[in-house]
């Protein structure tokens, strides 16, 4: 089975609701999925950074991926997010995350530990060899200080087996471009920057993992659908039409600009968990001037 087929497309990285009192909120939780299906996406990405995984307990995870399958009830793809800076906690979190129904599992490259090249492909060949679905990787030197390179990247996709694609978000085109002319012919490779999906799309990728999608999964994945169509003047009046939004979600912080928008959406309470914090009132201001437009 080619990832490169099956997750075509827009992916959406869910967030987490919480209730007023910072509990999951499942929910909302539910509402979030069925808008996302009814919206048009192609697949769900569970425990992602942007469900706030840094502040989930283990138990909650558990729970929310078990929630996630159940809702989503084979609607659509699901893929699990297990990222983070341990490998042999990755591992142990591999062997004992309910990944049965999951299509693939998505993975950052560790974070704050800053790793060689040579570090991040041991690394990701340590995750692939105990994975039981095939692994996705996640380069977002933004919020881990460290680059995954294009050799990088391409040494893994054509040496190790079990990994199977790529969410390249690191603003960089260039980058994008080695990777989509050297890679390997079934490796999926998909955008992380919703601001840059369109661009990175003319390229050749192979579709989004968004979150500007948890709020608007209509628009978002039909430009998406209409650029893999290569209508890229149609794509280009929505996309124009989201840019302001982009701006306003990735200003402060994500979730927090995302889940402005929810809220006032009466998707989810506007409520996150520290060290994030809603969106300043300014800028809350201008997002429901924004979706009033």
């Amino acid at each position: 089975m080619s990832l490169r087929k099956t997750l075509q497309g827009t992916g959406v990285a869910l967030v987490t609701p919480f209730t007023a009192n910072f509990k999951v909120d499942f929910n909302s939780l539910g509402k979030v999925i069925d808008a996302m299906i009814n919206g048009g996406i192609e697949y769900v990405i569970t425990l992602g950074t942007t469900g706030e995984t840094p502040t989930l307990d283990k138990q909650e995870k558990l729970d929310i991926v078990n929630y996630t399958f159940e809702k989503v009830a084979g609607r659509v793809p699901v893929v699990v997010g297990i990222g983070g800076n341990n490998t042999a906690e990755l591992i142990n979190d591999l062997h004992h995350f309910p990944l049965d129904k999951a299509i693939a599992v998505l993975s950052a490259s560790p974070n704050y530990n800053k790793p060689s090249q040579e570090g991040i492909f041991q690394h990701y060949k340590a995750l692939a060899q105990e994975s039981p679905k095939p692994i996705i990787l996640y380069n977002v030197p933004g919020r881990t200080g460290r680059n995954m390179t294009a050799a990088t990247t391409l040494r893994l996709a054509h040496e190790i087996q079990n990994i199977a694609g790529m969410k390249e978000a690191s603003g960089d085109i260039l980058q994008g471009m080695q990777i989509l002319r050297d890679r390997p012919k079934d490796f999926l490779v998909v955008s992380g920057d919703d601001a840059l999906a369109l661009p990175q799309l003319a390229c050749g990728m192979d579709g989004v993992i968004s979150v500007a999608a948890n709020a608007f999964p209509k628009e978002f994945s039909e430009m998406v659908r209409l650029c893999l169509k290569n209508n890229f003047p149609a794509a280009k009046e929505i996309n124009d039409a989201l840019l302001d939004a982009y701006d306003l979600m990735f200003s402060e912080n994500n979730p927090a600009g995302v889940k402005a928008f929810m809220a006032e959406q009466g998707l989810l309470t506007n409520s996150l968990r520290l060290p994030v914090v809603p969106l300043s009132g300014g800028l809350h201001a201008k997002v429901k001037a924004y979706l009033k437009k």
